[in-house]
């Protein structure tokens, strides 16, 4: 019998396609102009990056995949399928066990559920994406780890830089500076996709639960919802999470604070002498980022995306304080190995982080002076 996924795919890919909403209106010539400058661009970013930071790819790296808005989603539904895929196909082989055909209907009938609901959020979140890395793509038809691909949304960008106002040029390279920071962090730390993608699997794995316990959880998810729109702080993350989860979470989250707030402060600091306008944009943005309408800050609230703000806010103050106090080589040291990696309350402490990693307290006696004679 052919074993049922607990998300179907295809319907994800479908569903999101459907909903996701066009595009701002662009005549040909200038939907062009846009594509043909974002590749470019992602190219001299690529080199700012890499001068300022100190870090060196060790795989090659071509100008940016440029895509549209169901292009993102469809490229986002193949990047979840390599990370998610084997381990949702144990966790539905373990919940089948012996259920037979009710079990298969079961799952199946879930699986369509699950993929609607994915594709519902990538719609949203389609719309709003300017660029990521992708850290699972292309997958690799051979098996090997993929290298990667760094991805931007052109009419997202476009829309964005009408909404703003902005040098479109400028605002182009700054978005470039960003996401082409996330990809030097990766090509150029071997060890660091496994870690994140291990970190993944294994709150994953973490998440099996009994029917009790899932109701339990529900019935928080539906006490966050009505804590959101009543105004207060509830979200669906946290909603089900279990405390095992919680502690990868807090890995995941120390990691993912310390690439975008990185990413943040690069593109800030590179941005001087590259971008002109780049202070005005920053302003701008930070605008925009506050500025949304009541049904999008509830949708927002719900997905996360504040606590993705405060990452953003904490790793960026973290990179500007190490770097401040050792310096960028010293401060690269967090890139050799999960262990100089910060904690999440290194993140929010960075005197730690240093104390720990670039001067720990000496051995006792060590460096001791010789006795005199």
């Amino acid at each position: 019998m052919k074993s049922v996924s607990l998300i179907d795919w295809d319907i994800a890919v479908n569903t999101g396609v459907r909903l996701v909403r066009p595009g701002p209106q662009v005549d040909l010539a200038d939907a062009r102009q846009a594509v043909a400058q974002l590749r470019d661009l992602s190219v001299t970013a690529q080199g700012h990056v890499r001068e300022f930071t100190g870090m060196q790819p060790l795989e090659p790296a071509g100008p940016a995949v440029i895509v549209d808005r169901p292009g993102w989603i469809k490229a986002n539904v193949d990047g979840f399928r390599v990370v998610l895929e084997p381990i949702l196909d144990r966790l539905a082989a373990d919940r089948l066990g012996s259920g037979g055909a009710a079990g298969t209907l079961t799952t199946a009938v879930g699986s369509r559920v699950t993929g609607v609901q994915l594709g519902a959020v990538l719609s949203y979140l389609a719309g709003r994406v300017l660029g990521q890395y992708e850290l699972f793509l292309p997958p690799d038809p051979d098996g090997t780890a993929p290298t990667g691909r760094l991805t931007l949304v052109a009419p997202n960008i476009v829309h964005a830089e009408r909404e703003l106002d902005v040098d479109p040029r400028d605002f182009r390279l700054w978005v470039c500076l960003h996401e082409e920071t996330h990809r030097t962090q990766f090509t150029s730390t071997p060890w660091l996709r496994d870690y994140v993608q291990g970190q993944m699997q294994e709150m994953l794995l973490a998440s099996n639960m009994d029917a009790s316990a899932f109701l339990d959880r529900l019935r928080a998810a539906g006490e966050a919802v009505a804590e959101v729109m009543r105004g207060g702080e509830g979200n669906l993350i946290s909603a089900f999470q279990s405390e095992e989860q919680s502690e990868i979470l807090d890995r995941i989250t120390a990691v993912m604070s310390l690439a975008e707030g990185h990413g943040d402060y690069v593109m800030d600091a590179v941005g001087p002498e590259v971008v002109p306008s780049v202070a005005e944009i920053r302003r701008r943005f930070q605008r925009r980022r506050e500025g949304a309408n009541r049904i999008d800050r509830i949708i927002r609230q719900l997905l996360g995306f504040d606590l993705k703000m405060k990452q953003y806010e904490e790793g960026a103050a973290f990179v500007r304080a190490v770097v401040a106090q050792v310096g960028m080589a010293e401060f690269n040291r967090v890139w050799e190995s999960p262990e100089t990696l910060p904690t999440l309350a290194e993140i929010r402490d960075p005197q730690s982080w240093v104390s720990r990693v670039v001067s720990p307290p000496a051995l006792p006696g060590a460096g001791a002076e010789a006795p005199a004679g």
